[in-house]
């Protein structure tokens, strides 16, 4: 990140340290913002920052992004924080940049460097190899710093200490993996991944595989589960719109964009009343299985259900408080 952006983000979170008494008052908030984390910060400052412009009572991000990294980071507001899980579970995408031939103790660009190799650049056939040799299901590693706990504990914390403790690998899938940029030293990969993926971990295996070290210098999330072309949301465009509630509230999705792999289901004013009671109502006649998003005669969206085997659609998680 350069001086500049680091010097308005300092200003942006310099100006909202206000006084209790200064504070506007919260209010409810609903939907999802797509915002563009900036490099240099955490995710939870980011959502603190999102949170104060909106003044809202109730906000969750969908998965960190390291300080290192930038790029797509859904913020669910009021009740779309009932969609939290799905974006959670959900597959991403990076773009990566490997920095080849050296190691850092946090696996990126943060880091201190521990390693160097001998081998300081790769051809492009190695580095196709290794792409081969790291798609598909894998078990992972998970790196010592991370926000993971073990016994109680962060293991970043640990690492801060110097300790290292023996992590449990865990299953996940790299279901796309290949090059945007290719250059001997630095080469920009695309990463499709499931959750719990940590790329930096990824990035050293690719070095391994070619006989030498590798840490990130660039990492940038660009799609989250059914989020692949909505456009981003900067921090900047936030404070330009800060005290403007109606401009800021224009940027939100609704909540059932997240939810956009399942069928859809509509109810007529009847069904929907009872739904929005907790009750299950049927749908005859449609051939509809598992999870659906449901909307009632006027098109709003009403609640993620669940076909039953008899038929019907019983709520899972309602969106619209019961009438």
């Amino acid at each position: 990140m350069n001086h500049l952006m680091t010097h308005q983000i300092n200003l942006i979170l310099m100006s909202k340290a206000k006084a209790p008494a200064d504070r506007p008052p919260k209010r409810i908030v609903d939907g999802i913002l797509l915002l563009d984390k900036p490099m240099g910060i955490t995710s939870n400052r980011a959502l603190q920052m999102a949170k104060h412009f909106y003044r809202a009572c109730k906000a969750g991000h969908t998965g960190s992004l390291d300080p290192l990294a930038s790029g797509m980071l859904p913020l669910c507001f009021g009740q779309a924080t009932k969609v939290s899980g799905f974006l959670l579970d959900a597959d991403k995408e990076y773009e990566v940049e490997a920095l080849i031939g050296t190691r850092t103790d946090t696996a990126d660009a943060d880091g201190v460097i521990t390693e160097t190799a001998s081998k300081g650049s790769v051809t492009a056939e190695e580095l196709e190899a290794a792409l081969v040799a790291n798609r598909g299901p894998q078990d992972q590693v998970p790196p010592m710093y991370s926000a993971l706990k073990q016994n109680g504990k962060r293991l970043y914390d640990l690492a801060r200490q110097g300790l290292e403790v023996k992590r449990p690998a865990r299953p996940v899938i790299i279901h796309e993996l290949s090059v945007v940029r290719y250059d001997p030293q630095q080469p920009i990969l695309k990463v499709r991944c499931s959750k719990g993926t940590y790329v930096r971990t990824l990035v050293e295996s690719i070095a391994e595989h070619m006989g030498t070290l590798a840490h990130v210098s660039m990492l940038r999330r660009v799609s989250v589960g059914a989020f692949a072309d909505e456009p981003l949301v900067t921090m900047q465009e936030l404070e330009a719109r800060e005290g403007d509630l109606e401009a800021l509230d224009a940027l939100l999705l609704t909540p059932d964009v997240a939810l956009a792999g399942y069928p859809e289901v509509r109810l007529s004013a009847s069904e929907a009343f009872y739904l929005r009671n907790g009750h299950a109502v049927g749908h005859a006649g449609r051939e509809i299985e598992g999870l659906v998003r449901v909307y009632d005669e006027q098109s709003r969206f009403l609640a993620l259900g669940e076909v039953q085997p008899d038929g019907q659609v019983a709520p899972k998680r309602l969106f619209i408080n019961p009438a």
